[in-house]
């Protein structure tokens, strides 16, 4: 397993593992092309991807722009091996080297997502939209938890 910093021409396996989740899929999946992964990529913020025998099988992007963790999402076939959760801390150790400012993500009401988030220290301040719930971690609570 690797875990490194996402590339362009990794896009295209990108895309193929976030159109693979079964839970809290996008409603159209043309909703995010591949011009918008470089630019969240690239220009808003940066991207890690987990490859295991040269495929990707898990993506986290954070956004410096809005503050929010823009994608975290691991191929079904590879759940409950630790992928996430170390996308999701490369990321935030990231995040927080480059702003101190706290982080948003929305997420599916009553998902596997929810419950990572949750456990991994995430607070629900409201919902994004109608069907996602808003979560929260500011700078303090990264560092005291992370560090723990």
């Amino acid at each position: 397993m690797i875990i490194r910093e996402a590339e362009i021409s990794d896009i295209k396996q990108i895309q193929i593992v976030r159109n693979a989740v079964k839970e809290n899929p996008l409603s159209n999946p043309n909703l995010v092309t591949d011009e918008d992964c470089q630019i969240f990529m690239t220009e808003r913020g940066k991207g890690w991807v987990c490859e295991i025998n040269h495929q990707i099988v898990g993506f986290s992007i954070a956004d410096l722009v809005d503050h929010n963790i823009w994608a975290l999402f691991v191929h079904p076939n590879f759940d409950k091996q630790g992928i996430g959760r170390k996308l999701h801390d490369i990321m935030l150790d990231w995040y927080f080297t480059q702003t101190k400012d706290k982080v948003w993500l929305g997420t599916a009401f009553e998902t596997r997502a929810e419950q990572f988030y949750r456990q991994a220290g995430w607070t629900e301040v409201g919902t994004h939209g109608t069907k996602e719930i808003k979560f929260e971690m500011t700078f303090e609570d990264w560092t005291s938890r992370h560090s723990q």
